[in-house]
């Protein structure tokens, strides 16, 4: 029904920059937050951003002034600009949304399948 489709992760070094994208498909009537979470190996999924329909964003302190997160709601689609990019960064990123299938549907959440990004040293 509902599809969070990740892109834009890879291997990039210390210092640059990636820009991932999570486009919503499906049977949507309405966005309200959408956001982004990491999840290194053996710790725990953590908050990265999030973005509210009006545009409210809410940072991680460790990815304040690196990381920016927009959204074009005609699309559906969620962004997150990299930048400054540190080793500490690497994890699997996954994209979140909290949606109604429909007008009398209660909101959902969803997850996309993850996104690996890898920053060398």
């Amino acid at each position: 029904q509902v599809q969070l489709v990740e892109s834009g992760g890879g291997l990039v070094q210390a210092g640059g920059s990636l820009r991932l994208s999570c486009a919503a498909s499906g049977r949507i009537f309405s966005i309200n937050a959408m956001g982004w979470y990491r999840q290194a190996p053996g710790k725990q999924r953590e908050l990265v951003a999030t973005i509210t329909s009006g545009g409210s964003t809410n940072y991680a302190d460790s990815v304040k002034g690196r990381f920016t997160i927009s959204r074009d709601n005609a699309k559906n689609t969620v962004y997150l600009q990299m930048n400054s990019l540190e080793p500490e960064d690497t994890a699997v990123y996954y994209c979140n949304a909290g949606l109604r299938s429909s007008w009398y549907q209660a909101e959902h959440d969803y997850w996309g399948q993850g996104t690996q990004v890898t920053v060398s040293s």
